[in-house]
């Protein structure tokens, strides 16, 4: 055998023993997944499907000492009709997760509703690896099972943090189509092909329990001929039925394109992106947009730069959905919740469904009616103008995977 050839088997076997391992990671998940799991009581009854608002799915991920922030992420997200699945990774200890449990179980409307889980099994991220990809196909398939209702996959991190409530996201989002997709992307790889697609790494963190880095091989690997490379944000609105196809896989192309990017430097930043564009299915259902706002240096380094204060006008005013990065308690979270979210320290974003009085000693939230109205607020104009910009390019296909 010569020497080539001896490179491509032991390259082939090391790849196929990482696809195998990363499948283990992503499947299998039982009831013990679940730390803190409640279940419905008094609550009104939600509707989903077509007639009624849409509903979100969000996983929302974070590491040690994020527990607080979490919260008040999930706070500031919540809304009955929706689902979530809050994570704290392998970092963070068991103390932290029984933390987040407590503060989930103190909310009265989370209670009655039960739509919330926090992981008691953590998965391991490694940064940069494609462990990040294994534990977000993982939330996917929890969710999947959990509810049969949502319409959108939201994935958020403990620094992100909403610009708009949940009745402006859901009342806007009511007059597209279900099946489409937001998602950053585009085929021009640029400095990536070479730094992020051709290096093949290996991540440690798919069969080591410590934390550690990915490390790379010494050679290179040519660009795939039987499927195109798509890159873009990691941050994504993913629809219910091209996250069923990614997870059931009825076609062999996401289980093809998983072992290809296992093997792949920040493969959260590829692997979506290119299944949906080399998909006859759904490649004509993505909108090109993050739905995020983001200030990045120049030129742009690994992550965006901390929003503050400064940043709020023009965050306010953007029309994105989300905005990330933040520092803890930033006082620009607080300008946030008082000017756009209507929200008190410590309790969820009010929305139509909430009827209790409205005062410093009682929360609005804490009674509830029909959990199927909507009440958009100020800022639905400035997301549904960015929206309808978007479904503009939609209609040109201008900028729909290319």
């Amino acid at each position: 055998m010569g020497a080539e050839k001896k490179w491509l088997y032991a390259l082939f076997c090391a790849a196929f023993v990482s696809f195998l391992i990363f499948l283990s990671s992503i499947s299998g998940f039982s009831s013990s997944y679940y730390a803190f799991s409640l279940h419905r009581r008094f609550a009104t009854p939600v509707h989903h499907g077509p007639g009624h608002p849409p509903a979100f799915g969000y996983y929302i991920s974070g590491g040690r000492g994020d527990s607080d922030r979490i919260f008040r992420l999930l706070l500031a997200v919540y809304h009955p009709r929706n689902r979530y699945l809050l994570h704290i990774g392998v970092d963070g200890s068991e103390e932290e997760r029984q933390k987040l449990g407590m503060l989930v179980k103190s909310v009265p409307v989370i209670q009655a509703f039960g739509n919330v889980d926090v992981v008691g099994k953590p998965d391991p991220v490694t940064y940069m690896g494609s462990t990040n990809i294994a534990a977000m196909l993982r939330a996917v398939a929890i969710l999947l099972k959990m509810d049969g209702g949502w319409d959108w996959f939201v994935n958020l991190s403990a620094s992100d943090y909403p610009l708009i409530t949940q009745d402006d996201l859901s009342h806007v989002l009511s007059s597209v189509s279900r099946d489409l997709n937001f998602i950053d992307h585009t085929s021009d790889l640029g400095w990536k092909e070479g730094q992020r697609i051709k290096p093949i790494v290996v991540d440690p963190g798919l069969y080591l329990a410590r934390k550690t880095q990915i490390f790379y091989a010494t050679e290179k690997r040519p660009l795939p001929e039987a499927f195109q490379v798509f890159t873009g944000s990691p941050w994504v609105i993913l629809s219910r039925p091209f996250l069923e196809f990614c997870v059931f896989g009825w076609d062999n192309l996401p289980r093809t394109l998983l072992m290809y990017f296992t093997n792949a430097v920040l493969s959260q930043e590829v692997y979506f992106h290119s299944v949906v564009c080399n998909s006859p299915e759904f490649k004509n259902t993505t909108v090109n947009s993050d739905m995020r706002y983001m200030v990045w240096d120049n030129p742009p380094k690994m992550e965006p730069l901390f929003l503050n204060t400064s940043d709020y006008d023009l965050m306010a005013q953007s029309g994105a959905a989300f905005a990330r990065q933040f520092n803890k308690d930033e006082t620009v979270l607080d300008m946030i919740d008082q000017n756009i979210l209507k929200r008190s320290h410590n309790r969820v974003t009010p929305g139509a469904w909430c009827t209790g009085r409205k005062s410093w000693r009682m929360d609005p939230c804490s009674r509830w009616g029909d959990v199927n109205v909507l009440k958009p607020g100020p800022q639905v104009k400035n997301l549904g103008d960015s929206v309808q910009r978007m479904l503009q390019d939609l209609s040109s296909q201008s900028n729909q995977c290319r």
